[in-house]
């Protein structure tokens, strides 16, 4: 595939309305999902210019409005299985029929963040990531996002997207993400690269990768999670003690240690805690949506991001027992934001003054 040829109409109406079930299932027959990557030289942040490919994935019906999707640090461009790419994506439960990221309604595209493939040992801002996307859409003729939508680090991604190209995107949702990385979970991920580092220097990468995996389990989850899942006496096992998690921790480290290089869990690492955006500065209509009880990003920096956003910002609130990992256990209760932003209707009441202000909890 050319880079040069790739190209995606790029429309922003609101959401096609369809009259009949004959109708929706002539869209939705429409929908395809193509791949491609572009070469680029990029001036990063801290680094200086670099070569990088950048793999992106498009799905849906060619000529709706685009959303881009991104996740954390782990995730990548294949979102939901597709007739094309029928593997499992990251994504699988809110990209569907009925969802508001519905590929009947919109075409989504999602990249492999720059460093996953750990081919790039060098310090990686997220401002670096917002200039890539800003590069992919300008190759592939998409003048203007209808939306973003960011998870984790995809919402610091976004952040620094609506910051430095707030032309190409309508509004952004950014889902347990701020805009800087808080002190105590900077120093978490500080540990885990240790962990990291201590195995190299054992010739043991896997091991210490999955160690670090494994901290990091226990950062993205709450306590009230553990107790009511891993509340069995521990066993003692060839003479050690094991508590009734150890089994499920392993098994998030094998299967991390299996698809991510160490390089790109390092720098990508790194990239979280290099995060720092001014927010005041970002002229793009924003929601935020915060989780009570995420130890990484805690309710009073979602707070303070929506009052440096100013009119711009909104807040919305989700009890979950998930913690940071709320966006990917929670579906039902993310789509149901998400539909509140991304498909508008005339029916509802415009939010208040104080709902503006302070957000609601869901």
């Amino acid at each position: 595939m050319s880079f040069a040829t790739a190209t995606v109409s790029s429309l922003v109406s609101p959401l096609p309305v369809h009259d009949s079930a004959a109708t929706f299932a002539a869209a939705a027959s429409a929908v395809a999902s193509r791949r491609g990557e572009i070469a680029l030289e990029l001036p990063m942040r801290h680094a200086g210019a670099r070569l990088v490919r950048v793999r992106y994935e498009l799905q849906g019906v060619e000529g709706a409005p685009v959303v881009f999707v991104a996740g954390g640090i782990s995730a990548h461009r294949h979102l939901s299985p597709t007739a094309e790419f029928p593997e499992k994506g990251w994504l699988n439960e809110l990209v569907g029929a009925g969802r508001a990221l519905d590929p009947a309604h919109r075409q989504l595209l999602a990249i492999d963040f720059v460093g996953a493939d750990g081919k790039l040992d060098v310090p990686i801002d997220t401002a670096d990531q917002a200039d890539v996307i800003a590069r992919l859409l300008e190759a592939l003729d998409i003048a203007q996002l209808q939306a973003c939508v960011g998870y984790s680090y995809g919402a610091l991604v976004g952040l620094q997207l609506a910051l430095r190209h707030p032309q190409r995107l309508q509004r952004l949702i950014a889902v347990s993400g701020a805009h800087r990385a808080h002190p105590y979970a900077a120093a978490w991920r500080a540990l885990q690269r240790r962990a990291v580092s201590l195995g190299q220097l054992q010739c043991a990468d896997a091991q210490g990768l999955s160690l670090a995996r494994q901290f990091a389990m226990l950062s993205y989850r709450t306590p009230e999670e553990f107790e009511e899942r891993f509340d069995a006496a521990p066993e003692i096992v060839h003479g050690r003690v094991r508590c009734a998690a150890e089994d499920y921790l392993d098994a998030a480290g094998s299967q991390y240690v299996a698809r991510t290089p160490v390089t790109a869990y390092l720098r990508l690492s790194e990239s979280i805690d290099l995060h720092r955006i001014d927010a005041s500065a970002i002229r793009v209509p924003t929601t935020v949506v915060a989780v009570e009880g995420d130890r990484l990003v805690p309710l009073s920096d979602s707070v303070t991001l929506v009052e440096g956003l100013g009119t711009l910002g909104s807040l919305r609130v989700l009890r979950s027992p998930y913690g940071h990992d709320a966006f990917l256990k929670e579906t039902d209760r993310i789509d149901a934001i998400l539909k509140t932003v991304l498909i508008p209707t005339t029916a509802s009441p415009a939010p208040t003054s104080a709902e503006r202000g302070n957000g609601a909890t869901v």
